[in-house]
């Protein structure tokens, strides 16, 4: 009698299992129900979904469509936390817990899908060092992120009356991005010229480092650095995103950025690499919650892994173009969310009347209107306004 899968198929599937697993161990008792009873369906649906079509050629539209899912979610993680009364911010409430988990997995995520992206076009002209275009680039922009990040945390209306906001030197998003890629650059200058395996290593062990280390790098003392870089390591002055760990985050994006980079034509590999994610991915969140005493940081880093492992999953689906153009424009929709919901620059957001303070009905058609709205502005409206004034200086120089 024929069976439908053969022992290696089998094998894998068990691993499969497993991750999903480990997955309900993330929630309530009632979510965890679900997950371990149907994990085994899942399981085998899964492994079906990953054969064949292996061999993705050209642009990987996944990274583009997590780009998309990660800003998406920012946007509204932001809105919803901002705005929604406290009175409905309940753990043991089941659509709250699965809206607060993932809000939580949104920003290692970015961070991971940042990494990875810079890398990955880092490393189309690898042996070239200091002359690879992208090292010039990746400075410009960098520096770039860090400005703008600044920029967004100045209010202007001090400035008139001569003061500068006290949340000026504090390290958000934009800026630990934007420096973390001017350490991956540094890190990839220093190490072109040896052997290609060394520059994935220390990505990979500043990743790991980072985050086993996290809870005693942050009780180091910081406070000889000037505040502005003091900033950049500990959160007691009201800092967001620290380096520490979020630039583990970033470098663990630019690690798997190599294994894409060069494996990415062999066959079978990305039923290899998702695979070889489930089982990291689970022995990360599983090891965290047991062995390192409640590590959620490095937790994360295994969330990031079945993010990577679902869009990969449906890398064949996720090729819209508005996907795309959603990727392309994490910048300009997080510049125009943050001055229309926190009044970044002018003083008069959305939580400057309405912080804490909206039904979950409120909340979720606002949230609609608003995640609409940016993306009006962003994709349609500022193009528009680009080409008309390309059009006004053309006819200006005639």
């Amino acid at each position: 009698m024929k069976t439908l899968f053969s022992p290696p198929q089998l094998f894998r599937i068990a691993l499969w299992k497993q991750g999903f697993f480990v997955i309900g161990l993330h929630f309530n008792n009632e979510i965890q129900g679900v997950f371990h009873t149907y994990y085994s369906t899942f399981a085998i649906h899964f492994y079906i979904m990953i054969q064949g079509n292996d061999l993705q050629k050209g642009r990987l539209h996944f990274i583009d469509a997590m780009r998309a899912w990660a800003i998406l979610m920012m946007l509204q993680g932001h809105f919803v936390a901002s705005l929604l009364s406290n009175d409905y911010k309940n753990k043991d409430f089941f659509l709250f817990s699965v809206w607060d988990y993932f809000r939580g997995i949104t920003a290692p995520v970015f961070f991971a899908v940042s990494g990875f992206v810079f890398t990955f076009i880092l490393l189309k002209k690898h042996s070239l060092g200091i002359r690879n275009p992208r090292v010039k680039k990746g400075f410009i922009r960098g520096l770039q992120l860090m400005g703008i990040g600044y920029l967004l945390q100045l209010n202007f209306k001090g400035l008139l009356q001569g003061t500068i906001n006290d949340k000026f030197y504090i390290v958000h998003v934009l800026q630990c991005i934007g420096l973390s890629i001017v350490l991956i650059v540094i890190i990839y200058l220093l190490t072109y010229k040896t052997k290609k395996i060394v520059f994935p290593l220390i990505l990979l062990n500043i990743s790991l480092g980072l985050l086993l280390f996290k809870f005693k790098l942050e009780k180091w003392d910081y406070s000889f650095m000037p505040t502005i870089f003091n900033n950049y390591f500990t959160v007691k002055n009201g800092s967001v995103f620290t380096i520490i760990p979020w630039f583990a985050y970033a470098t663990f994006g630019g690690f798997l950025s190599v294994l894409f980079n060069r494996f990415n034509g062999k066959k079978s590999f990305y039923r290899d690499i998702i695979l070889a994610m489930i089982i990291i991915g689970s022995i990360l969140i599983f090891s965290s919650y047991t062995i390192l005493d409640n590590n959620y940081a490095l937790a994360r880093l295994g969330d990031v892994l079945f993010v990577f492992t679902f869009f990969l999953l449906f890398r064949n689906h996720l090729k819209h173009p508005l996907l795309f153009k959603i990727g392309q424009k994490t910048l300009s929709l997080y510049v125009v969310h943050s001055i229309i919901l926190y009044g970044s620059i002018t003083g008069y957001g959305l939580t400057r009347y309405y912080y804490h303070s909206l039904s979950p009905f409120f909340v979720f058609f606002g949230v609609i209107l608003f995640i609409f709205g940016i993306c009006s502005i962003v994709l349609i409206f500022k193009p528009n306004l680009e080409r008309h004034w390309r059009i006004i200086r053309q006819k200006a120089l005639f």
